[in-house]
């Protein structure tokens, strides 16, 4: 079947976005899967089958391989209430057995072939990924397809799954990293699904019926919700004919999501969790910034520099460096569906959890006061744009990266205007958004450990 069209989009992006990047980093950059970035001018095509579906391809004949990334909008936000984590499970059963294919000759066929198959669920999305040699794409295709549109879930594999989901669960129970994040978005999202965690509980994970399973494939796998990259060697039309055989089974149409718009409260609290651990395992945050905010790129350098940088980062080098408080302290900007939220952690030993608090209270009032330095926002610049290559060294990396730029409705030229929209950041818009962003000072905080001086305020 061929294609209905195939819309080619003028994309020297990837060449003109790598002459502007590469001089920083080409001595990091020894080989690549695909050509060498430097020479590589990939097509982004999209392409539209009979049947509906729409996909993104860029072609890379040079290696007989085809990479499928999918994601279909709707993850564990749909999980109906006492049914937490139906998503996350489905995750885990789809390649346990799918027409007339049962658990073991689904797998055995999947390693037969040497195909790369695998799912995942989180918040807002229901991620597959899939990898085949060209030579055997025809049976990769119809196998995704039998996932998609016929999974089994038989009773053996369905119980052994959940089984190792409960001791999944039963184990982060004691875990202080799972139990603090838990915590923190239970806090900040108490009538919220953002609220509820991924994986649901022992409780919930109980109360899930082969039926509750079936629904969710019927519902959310749909040809309108499904944004799909593939990166290999393969043409427009045979990926047209390919995508029909994976789809041609799903409905045309997804279920309704109904998920209000909601934003964690500025004001602030301190949550303690005691734990006879050594040391103590903190979350902090504030609400952050959406995706399509016009500040993203003013928020995304001052993050940078504030405390996603690394070992350059402003909390780092105050809290690790300087003092030995930790291994280390993060902050990282996570842009939901319907909120944001600007979320970090560090661990230190109970005693001198305090002092790291201060001193991250302190670097957040500084950046918020003061923003940042000329030199700062330069180095964050070169960085941020230097190591973009590095995100791109791979046939699934790409896929996943024309995944991305569908769901944020970045525009297919995103890779050209990328380091555009960075060096356009200015010190004044680094001072709007902090002032914005970190300005109240309510960090919402939760502390699991056995910390001194510190006590429950919320």
């Amino acid at each position: 079947m061929e294609a209905k069209s195939v819309v080619p989009v003028g994309l020297n992006c990837f060449r003109a976005a790598m002459k502007r990047v590469l001089p920083v980093m080409l001595v990091c950059v020894l080989s690549l899967p695909l050509a060498s970035l430097s020479n590589a001018a990939p097509e982004i095509l999209e392409i539209k089958t009979d049947t509906g579906v729409n996909a993104w391809l860029v072609r890379e004949p040079s290696i007989p391989i085809i990479s499928v990334q999918i994601a279909f909008r709707g993850g564990t936000i749909t999980d109906p209430v006492g049914k937490e984590g139906l998503a996350n499970m489905v995750s885990g059963l789809l390649d346990e057995g799918a027409g007339e294919l049962d658990s073991a000759a689904f797998q055995e066929r999947l390693q037969e072939l040497a195909i790369g198959f695998s799912a995942s669920a989180n918040k807002d999305t229901f991620r597959i990924s899939m990898r085949t040699l060209v030579e055997h794409r025809d049976e990769a295709f119809r196998m995704l397809g039998l996932a998609l549109s016929e999974p089994r879930f038989d009773p053996q594999p369905v119980e052994r799954i959940r089984q190792q989901i409960t001791v999944g669960l039963n184990r982060d129970a004691e875990n202080p990293n799972r139990i603090a994040s838990h915590t923190w978005f239970a806090k900040v999202f108490p009538d919220h699904v953002y609220g509820r965690p991924n994986r649901g509980s022992v409780e919930s994970i109980a109360a899930i019926t082969t039926e509750d399973l079936a629904a969710f494939t019927r519902t959310r796998f749909a040809r309108d919700n499904a944004i799909i990259g593939v990166v290999g060697d393969v043409t427009p039309e045979e990926l047209s004919r390919l995508l029909d055989i994976s789809f041609g089974g799903v409905a045309a149409t997804a279920g309704a999501i109904t998920v209000p718009e909601t934003m964690p409260s500025p004001e602030g609290s301190v949550t303690v969790i005691r734990k006879q651990i050594p040391q103590s395992v903190v979350t902090f945050g504030l609400p952050g910034i959406k995706r399509d905010d016009p500040d993203y790129y003013a928020a995304y350098v001052m993050n940078y520099v504030l405390g996603g940088g690394g070992f350059t980062s402003r909390l780092y080098q105050e809290v690790r460096e300087k003092r030995g408080l930790a291994y280390s302290v993060y902050t990282y900007l996570y842009p939901y569906e319907y909120s944001a939220i600007y979320l970090g952690g560090v661990a230190t030993v109970n005693a001198r959890i305090g002092e790291s608090l201060a001193i991250i209270r302190a670097q957040i009032a500084d950046v918020a006061e003061n923003g940042i330095t000329a030199e700062e926002l330069e180095r964050a610049k070169t960085f941020l744009n230097g190591s973009f290559p590095l995100r791109l060294d791979s046939n699934a990396k790409i896929a996943r990266m024309l995944v991305g730029i569908q769901l944020d409705s970045l525009g297919k030229d995103y890779v050209q205007r990328r380091p555009e929209l960075i060096n356009a950041v200015s010190l004044g818009d680094i001072q709007r958004i902090a002032k914005r962003l970190l300005g109240s000072g309510g960090l919402t905080i939760v502390v699991v450990g056995d910390p001194v001086g510190i006590q429950n305020d919320g």
